[in-house]
């Protein structure tokens, strides 16, 4: 499970990285190397979807064990 959500939080990076040069470019990475509206991307961006879905989990585990209780100092 550890490999899966490193993995994931991989791809999120990934895909927030991607958003932010769309974003102040108006250049897609995964567009430009896989090709615009290829099967290739579309996968890519279904794997950047699932796998911010997935790190929801992480959140919530982290949230429901008091790790980002308010006010909490480290």
């Amino acid at each position: 499970m550890k490999f899966i959500s490193i993995f994931t939080l991989i791809l999120v990076i990934v895909g927030g990285l991607n958003w932010g040069l769309v974003g102040l470019f108006s250049f897609d990475l995964v567009a430009d190397i896989f090709g615009a509206g290829s099967g290739l991307s579309r996968i890519v961006y279904i794997l950047v979807g699932v796998s911010a879905a997935w790190q929801i989990i992480p959140l919530f585990s982290a949230m429901a064990s008091g790790e980002f209780a308010a006010g909490q100092n480290r």
